[in-house]
């Protein structure tokens, strides 16, 4: 049956557009009916809606053909994440629209205090807002008000079994594939600014030093003062003003927020890291594709310390929330979900251990800088914060941060409360995205259940099952959407690199990078640019002049004559390019 409202890729049939659903490979090709102004071609994304046997666009071009964009809708084809809800949504939609629950009277006014959000510049998906205020005699009030969607989207519905099969919401570069529709996500259930909205709001207080003494769980109305993005906090912090100007976000109602938000950001911080919780110092790729042009853009970006304080609240919000369900310890109907992260084994901080100590003694250098002082007591998450990762010797402090980070485990979703190590809490819930993910929504629910004293009530199977479900689902998002971003940013890679096949190959660009790992088959470069990690696989490079290996050690990597350790710099040629795998040699 052809949907009634799909994203469509237009075609050209006898001299006339046709559109055809981009996620039904048989799905018919019908008459498009273009309106306005928009100068659509074959190969155009649109959404469309079907009305009178004509597809009608919806809003503007998603991607024009042959673009950047349009290449990262391929992407989305290719692991089935269709951005469009099924009608059964779009009706329960409706009735939500008609009664979005603002003014229940249950809900307790929060409006007064002045709540902000800060976010990435292009979000529209709010999930979080906080107020910070000091509190006499010392310490801090922190509410954390987060979407209250779980009112909205309940098991059982059309929008809840929308929601389960996706997981969670999934980023491309240049758009989203959101879990739940837009008109919630970025509308009703969004804290946007300067409206009023549903929020579970975690009212905490912290001691002087950033510990929690006491958190409030309740369901509130609120009204964010402001939509604000972490370059724009940023500046505020690194320049509160502009020579005789203060800057424009101080002396508005929010500014003691953020203001507080660094001080409570820096003690939770420095709370952590007595934890031995390890601050990894690592880049982020975005990869930007607009839905005109066909270049990609690629850069590294540093987090900003306004990000790690935002972090910080985010963390603290959901070690609480599992907090609460650990101490409610086995209740009849509670089925709570929980992120562990167990710890590296002890076997292979060891060999990490030995490994650092066998790289000091290969290289020469000065160990009271460089050694880990591990039998001394030093924690490895002191051991990496003192290494440089900039400078001369910035090269080798990245390539053994890599070496600790392979080392861990991953994080999974389970039913049973355990630590988490990579945030140094017993136990932790994903409370902070209950708009980007599933799990989030049925956390909401278990909480506010207990909360309500409706735990202690006896569980069906249907709840037993939901739980497993609800897990299953969550750890198979985390799964695919580091499946999407490694074929999103393949894409970027590929059409950064191409153009260097086109020429000879000693007039090809040598491009820089620094030696991050080895094993048997391969070495991890870091390049400088693009600002990736790329694997240069020694199968293929055995003979000639591009010659390479891995050394016996793993410390090493040889091109020719020469030995290149961790750490080192060398220059790479892209030589060719097989069963999208790219063959980059190592330059003598």
């Amino acid at each position: 049956m052809t949907r009634q409202r799909f994203v469509a890729k237009l075609e050209t049939v006898d001299d006339a557009l046709r559109a055809t659903d981009f996620f039904e490979p048989d799905a018919p090709a019908l008459p498009f009916a273009a309106e306005g102004d928009e100068d659509f071609a074959a190969g155009d994304l649109i959404e469309v809606r079907l009305h009178s046997g004509q597809a009608h666009a919806q809003g503007a071009r998603l991607a024009r053909a042959g673009s950047a964009a349009a290449a990262m809708y391929e992407v989305a084809r290719e692991f089935d994440l269709d951005p469009v809800f099924g009608p059964e949504v779009e009706a329960e939609l409706e009735t939500i629209v008609a009664d979005p629950g603002i003014d229940d009277p249950a809900l307790e006014d929060l409006r007064a205090l002045p709540f902000v959000t800060i976010d990435n510049p292009d979000s529209r998906d709010l999930d979080q807002a906080m107020f910070l205020a000091r509190l006499e005699g010392g310490g801090y009030r922190v509410a954390y008000a987060l979407a209250d969607a779980a009112w909205f989207v309940r098991p059982g519905t059309a929008l809840f079994h929308a929601a389960l099969a996706r997981g969670s919401s999934y980023y491309l570069p240049g758009f989203a594939v959101p879990m739940l529709p837009r008109k919630l996500s970025e509308d009703l259930v969004s804290l946007n600014p300067q409206v009023d909205r549903r929020a579970l709001v975690l009212d905490m207080q912290l001691d002087a030093q950033g510990e929690v003494t006491s958190t409030r769980f309740v369901r509130a109305r609120i009204h964010s003062q402001a939509k604000l993005s972490y370059p724009g906090v940023q500046e505020f912090y690194d320049h509160p003003a502009d020579g005789p100007k203060a800057h424009a976000l101080a002396g508005q109602p929010y500014t003691e927020t953020l203001e507080l938000l660094r001080e409570v950001g820096e003690r939770r911080m420095r709370l952590a890291a007595e934890r031995d919780v390890v601050r990894y110092r690592r880049q982020e790729l975005e990869v930007t594709a607009g839905p005109a042009g066909t270049r990609f853009t690629v850069m590294a970006s540093d987090r900003k310390d306004c990000e790690r304080y935002n972090e910080q609240i985010s963390l603290l919000c959901n070690t609480e929330g599992a907090r609460l369900f650990a101490e409610a310890g086995r209740l009849p109907n509670l089925q709570p979900v929980f992120r562990v992260h167990e710890p590296p084994h002890h076997r292979r901080v060891a060999e990490l251990a030995r490994l650092i100590e066998a790289l000091c003694a290969r290289l020469g250098i000065e160990r009271e800088a460089w050694a880990w002082r591990r039998s001394q007591g030093e924690s490895l998450a002191e051991y990496l914060d003192r290494l440089p990762f900039e400078g001369d010797r910035g090269g080798l402090g990245r390539a053994i941060q890599r070496q600790a980070l392979v080392i861990n485990n991953r994080s999974e979703f389970d039913d049973e409360a355990g630590p988490h190590h990579g945030v140094g809490a017993d136990a932790y819930a994903r409370f902070s995205s209950p708009m980007r993910e599933i799990v989030g929504i049925y956390t909401h629910k278990e909480a506010l259940e207990l909360l309500e004293g409706k735990a202690g009530e006896a569980v069906g199977p249907e709840e037993a099952e939901l739980q497993a479900r609800i897990i299953e689902a969550g750890n198979r998002a985390k799964r695919l959407q580091s499946q999407v971003t490694k074929a999103a940013n393949k894409i970027a890679i590929d059409a950064i690199l191409a153009p260097d096949l086109e020429l000879p190959v000693d007039q090809r660009p040598r491009r820089r990078g620094v030696l991050l790992g080895v094993s048997p088959t391969k070495a991890y470069v870091e390049l400088a640019d693009p600002p990736v990690e790329l694997k240069v696989y020694f199968e293929g490079l055995a003979e000639g002049p591009f010659a390479c290996r891995a050394d016996p050690s793993l410390l090493a990597m040889h091109c020719g004559a020469r030995e290149v350790m961790l750490g080192e710099t060398l220059e790479l040629r892209v030589v060719g390019e097989a069963e999208g795998r790219w063959t980059l040699a190592p330059l003598p």
